[in-house]
């Protein structure tokens, strides 16, 4: 059957499952489904799959060891998994191994799970594009070979259009690069990305002294938003809040999402004091932002937690991370819309006034 959508495989054993996605998905792909890594094997034998999105926890046989099988007989297949928070642990080194696209966390976001899906359709088409290109490219090397002088204007003609090609595939390739490192739904940069950030300005940090504000902003009372407004109005303030805080930081500070309702904030060169300032700014300017869903005016606050790394302290992420996240949560715990500053000693960290 003739169509101009990317067929991908749905492999889960829990019956509710498939018809869900099989329907969500079903304008955007062709869709095939397996309740078992064997079913979807004997699919692999009768029908080219171009995407495959397996759950991980299915008897007899993982996801994870679906997808590698998948990676050594269709390797051109995009291999996609979907896990739980309980199983992420023990599948990360796994999901490295098999070379998975993307890992979703159940329960996954609609909006969310189309966009990994296009994309994934996108990578797909652009590395057969390449492919072709490449093979194009190989043989206009034969021909060049062959040519004599007489042809050079055809030849000329020939590289042109090589070169035209090749600057498109550059810009997809960069369009890929650029949607791999972004949240697809507020746009900001994802965790991957915001880690990597974060990790390099503390090296920066380390060799050139400056002191340096890593903080963590999460949305209170989100469950209530979402129960109320449900999944989409709850989305829709998760855009906001990622508009309103990148409204709300200095062009040198950056800002990224850090996982469901949280986001992470780097400060280079701030201390103490530059941090109480930064943290308020956003608490304040959150609260005072009014946020709108349909008819509705929705009422948000945040709760925010900064560690401060001073001049000359070299300091690990992980620790940056940890500090900045009990600071968050102390200011969740003492009644929420709060900001909470710490600095980042070598001896336990204290909450300062």
């Amino acid at each position: 059957m003739g169509t101009d959508k990317c067929s991908l495989l749905v492999v889960d054993d829990e019956p509710y499952i498939l018809p869900t996605l099989a329907a969500l998905l079903a304008n955007d792909f062709q869709i095939f489904t397996a309740d078992s890594a064997e079913a979807a094997q004997a699919v692999f034998a009768k029908q080219e799959i171009q995407i495959v999105l397996t759950d991980q926890k299915m008897p007899r046989m993982t996801g994870v060891q679906l997808l590698e099988w998948v990676r050594v007989n269709y390797p051109k297949t995009i291999r996609l998994l979907m896990t739980g928070y309980a199983e992420l642990d023990d599948a990360v080194e796994a999901i490295n191994r098999g070379q998975v696209y993307y890992y979703l966390l159940k329960p996954w976001r609609t909006e969310e799970l189309l966009q990994i899906l296009r994309n994934a359709c996108k990578e797909y088409r652009l590395e057969r594009s390449q492919e072709h290109l490449m093979e194009e490219l190989r043989l206009v090397n034969d021909e060049l070979k062959q040519l004599n002088s007489g042809l050079e204007r055809r030849v000329s003609e020939r590289t042109k259009a090589l070169e035209e090609s090749n600057y498109l595939l550059e810009q997809r390739t960069h369009e890929l690069e650029r949607l791999a490192l972004t949240d697809p739904l507020t746009g900001l940069l994802n965790r991957r990305a915001i880690v990597d950030l974060a990790r390099s300005e503390l090296k920066r940090h380390a060799r050139y002294p400056s002191p340096l504000a890593l903080g963590l902003v999460d949305i209170d009372f989100f469950k209530e938003i979402n129960s109320r407004y449900l999944l989409t109005g709850g989305d829709e303030v998760l855009k906001a809040v990622g508009k309103i805080l990148t409204d709300s930081l200095r062009t040198t500070d950056s800002l990224g999402r850090w996982g469901g309702e949280e986001f992470m904030v780097v400060a280079p060169e701030t201390d103490l004091e530059g941090a109480r300032v930064l943290a308020e700014r956003i608490r304040s300017t959150v609260e005072e932002t009014a946020i709108y869903y349909i008819s509705h005016r929705i009422h948000v606050t945040v709760s925010v937690g900064f560690a401060v790394a001073d001049d000359g302290l070299p300091m690990a992420f992980d620790r940056m991370e940890i500090e900045a996240a009990s600071a968050e949560e102390e200011a969740k715990m003492s009644g929420k819309n709060r900001c909470i500053v710490r600095r980042v000693r070598q001896t336990p960290a204290q909450a300062v006034s």
